[in-house]
């Protein structure tokens, strides 16, 4: 190593010749396979391999061909070739990744409210077998399905290693299908659709003799997907006292609260930034 870090200074000090006459290399290698350096001269010469995860020495002989196994060229970047003898010469070239045998897929978000624009995004990185992120053009299939319906499809040319897209969820609550592909090769993540706010608030409600009972009807959004359990709804009674409210959970659909209002009332219901109905109640008997 001592020797290596030597010589390559000494080869940095002295402007290592780049000429071809001494030392050549192809200009790109495919990670994982072999590659030959030709040389020129006579005798007997060093030989350094500097390159992403590879530092190594050897002693060869002029004119004759430097093989580089396999092993040697399993990271993607670029390498550095020197060889000494009386003087240094040096060789560059890149060695790319191989044929993407993976596909990293990041979907964003799990949990989505439907009809949500630029709501669902993905994200894919192709690797290939030795996990060199694969920078040459590569087209990535993204496709959404709800059930049996296709909801989205679109075929994306990846760019330095990525690929992604940004699409507005669906239109029913339930299991969002995605699948990002490249030939044979697919990856596929699920997001949960659920219902968005609450549209079309109704209640009703009847006296009780501890008071008002009111309920809405069973609440939904504006698609028609049951809102989920949950959801807080606000009940808002007005009589010759005052104001009062009560906050209730969505259950099973929808949301009771227990009035105290003895006197005439007109009760609202809203849910977020959605208003209901009113409903006008009498005073007891």
């Amino acid at each position: 190593m001592r020797r290596l870090l030597i010589c390559v200074a000494v080869c940095l000090v002295q402007a290592c010749s780049a000429q071809s006459t001494d030392i050549s290399a192809p200009a790109s290698v495919v990670a994982g396979d072999e590659a030959t350096l030709s040389t020129t001269g006579s005798g007997r010469a060093s030989f350094y391999l500097l390159g992403p995860g590879i530092s190594r020495k050897s002693d060869v002989a002029l004119g004759q061909a430097i093989q580089l196994h396999a092993q040697d060229l399993r990271n993607a970047g670029a390498y550095l070739a020197i060889l000494c003898s009386d003087t240094c010469h040096r060789a560059t070239f890149y060695v790319n990744a191989a044929k993407p045998t993976s596909l990293t897929f990041v979907v964003h978000p799990s949990r989505v409210p439907v009809k949500l624009n630029d709501a669902v995004s993905g994200v894919a990185f192709p690797f290939d077998q030795f996990h060199n992120l694969a920078l040459r053009p590569v087209t990535v299939d993204f496709q959404l399905t709800e059930g049996n319906a296709s909801l989205f499809s679109r075929a994306v040319r990846a760019q330095d290693g990525i690929a992604w897209f940004r699409t507005t969820s669906g239109k029913s609550a339930g299991a969002l299908q995605v699948v990002a592909a490249i030939d044979d090769l697919s990856v596929r993540r699920v997001v949960q659709q659920v219902a968005s706010d609450p549209c079309n608030l109704r209640i009703k409600g009847q006296r009780t003799a501890a008071g008002i009972l009111v309920e809405t009807e069973p609440v939904h959004d504006c698609s028609g997907n049951p809102v989920s359990d949950g959801t807080m709804v606000t009940f808002t009674a007005t009589d010759a006292s005052g104001k009062s409210t009560v906050d209730a959970p969505i259950k099973q659909g929808v949301a009771r609260a227990q009035m105290t209002a003895s006197t005439a009332a007109v009760i609202s219901v809203a849910s977020g930034v959605v208003m209901g109905n009113e409903l006008r109640v009498g005073a007891r008997p």
